[in-house]
């Protein structure tokens, strides 16, 4: 399982480069587009294709060759194989016949977009692509809107003005969005603002609606965090300048009287 640039060619790592170069077929998402990177790099080893419509009977292929003791790197359009790309099927596939998988990190997207947002909260949630219906879209948000952490999602040019007018529908306009577009490429974009005034910023410049997106939502508030007073919540804040964190939480429950788990909670927000 080889991670491969999402953009920008450099990003590729030395492992991958040398996998690449060295197994006896690449199963790729897209084979013309895969031959442009190993074409960049000079590696002539031969593709075959794996993509949604075909792993199965690919997949089982490949595992045959696999079984008399040939190599196979599997890689995607751009990132992680199987995360929101084919893959995982052919991992099954692989671990029920005995064959050992081998995961090679590299770029991912989703990740890429979080160490850039500054958003603070300690968890995400990864959803990927929602449903392209409106109504099964919002149906999903509903479901997570009540989730203490950033929620990530994946969504394409042609979908963004639609999936960003149901989230401040659902979620409301006051959580913060973050915009990751075109990363590492050219043309990357990431901004922030309220949902409220997302759609609007949009809709001003269509080259900020053109590319592939990495929108990351502001999670919901943790819960009982209001009934936090400041005099307790500044008692947490200078307990975890002086201790580690599970100990800073259990003084502060007895200094204050407040649950430990919704200190907990806000200590996690507070202190990395």
């Amino acid at each position: 399982m080889v991670a491969t640039p999402i953009g920008n060619l450099q990003d590729i790592t030395l492992r991958a480069l040398e996998i690449l170069n060295s197994v006896d077929v690449i199963a790729a998402e897209d084979t013309r587009h895969s031959a442009t990177l190993l074409g960049h790099f000079g590696i002539q080893t031969k593709l075959t294709a794996l993509h949604e419509h075909n792993e199965r009977t690919a997949g089982e292929k490949l595992i045959a060759q696999l079984q008399v003791g040939q190599s196979v790197a599997l890689i995607s359009d751009a990132g992680t194989p199987a995360i929101s790309d084919p893959g995982a099927l052919l991992v099954n596939l692989a671990r029920q016949a005995g064959v050992k998988v081998v995961p090679i990190p590299g770029a991912n997207a989703a990740i890429t977009a979080l160490s850039a947002s500054g958003l603070l909260m300690p968890r995400f949630l990864f959803i990927g692509f929602l449903p392209a219906k409106s109504s099964h879209r919002k149906q999903v948000l509903e479901a997570i809107s009540d989730v203490p952490a950033t929620l990530v999602f994946y969504e394409a040019p042609h979908r963004v003005l639609e999936s960003v007018a149901d989230f401040a529908a659902v979620l409301g306009g006051e959580r913060q969005i973050t915009f990751a577009r075109e990363l590492t490429k050219t043309f990357e974009t990431i901004y922030q603002c309220p949902l409220g005034e997302a759609l609007a910023w949009l809709q001003a410049d269509p080259n900020q609606q053109r590319g592939e997106f990495v929108l990351l939502v502001e999670g919901a508030p943790v819960k009982d965090e209001q009934a936090i007073s400041p005099e307790a919540r500044r008692t947490l804040e200078l307990l975890l300048a002086e201790l580690p964190l599970k100990q800073a939480v259990k003084l502060a429950a007895d200094i204050t009287g407040i649950k430990k788990n919704t200190l907990y909670e806000l200590a996690l927000t507070l202190k990395p």
